[in-house]
């Protein structure tokens, strides 16, 4: 009962009872936050992440321009139905290189974090030109124009450099090489696909399109086709495991 007695001191009193809600949540904030003071990164390291070759980076600027997060996620949770429709769960590491993340908050459409090779190329510029005519119910919008639309690459330099400067590892020959890497990934032909694939790895080098010009739909395409491919989840194994 004294106990009880001196718990309703607290509760009549509306200063004390701020001070002691101040003083608990307090404490329970630097035991969450201080140990992240020691880590050197909050992310863990995985095989396979690399920065977005600069054709890739293009077309994350086209899907950000479109506002294709606005309907589709980038984030499997771990959650058993969405692992079998989707694959495996979403890993922090996979976001690592994104500015800003994709992980979305709404499905108006499926999730795209593996949608990376589940489909060939002409589905997807199908499906961009007209998305009723491979999904009937879809409400998506068309975007025909991107196959008529050239793709602007004379800030590629620009843009890589951008990048770095909030963290992500683009080297100087990156960075340098930027706009012959961009053409050489749709050419397999290309002169500077030796360098390309010294630069970036586990990367598709084709023609996105089918077409003889450089369009935005090829910079999209691209992007969309790398999406969850550069993990092998075959092999994976997170660190709280081994």
């Amino acid at each position: 009962m004294a106990f009880l007695d001196r718990h309703k001191i607290l509760e009549k009193n509306a200063t004390l009872l701020l001070i002691a809600s101040l003083v608990v949540v307090s404490i329970g904030g630097i035991v969450e936050i201080a140990p992240l003071f020691y880590l050197e990164n909050t992310i863990e390291k995985v095989k396979g992440m690399r920065p977005y070759t600069p054709l890739e980076l293009k077309g994350r600027d086209i899907y950000i321009r479109e506002g294709c997060y606005t309907c589709h996620s980038q984030q499997i949770r771990p959650l058993r139905d969405e692992i079998e429709r989707y694959g495996h769960y979403s890993l922090a590491a996979e976001s690592m290189y994104d500015h800003p993340f994709q992980w979305g908050s709404k499905r108006t459409g499926p999730d795209l974090a593996r949608v990376g090779g589940r489909y060939s190329d002409e589905w997807h510029v199908v499906h961009l030109e007209n998305p009723q005519s491979v999904v009937p119910e879809s409400i998506m919008p068309k975007y025909a124009f991107l196959s008529q639309t050239e793709l602007d690459y004379s800030d590629i330099e620009a843009l890589l450099k951008t990048h770095r400067l909030v963290g992500v590892p683009y080297s100087d020959a990156m960075i340098a090489n930027a706009e012959a890497d961009l053409l050489a990934q749709l050419d397999p032909y290309a002169d500077g696909i030796e360098g390309l694939t010294a630069r970036y790895e586990n990367i598709s080098i084709r023609n996105f399109d089918a077409t003889p010009r450089i369009t935005e739909m090829d910079a999209l395409v691209a992007y969309l086709q790398m999406l969850g491919t550069l993990v092998d989840f075959s092999t994976f194994v997170p660190d709280a495991e081994r």
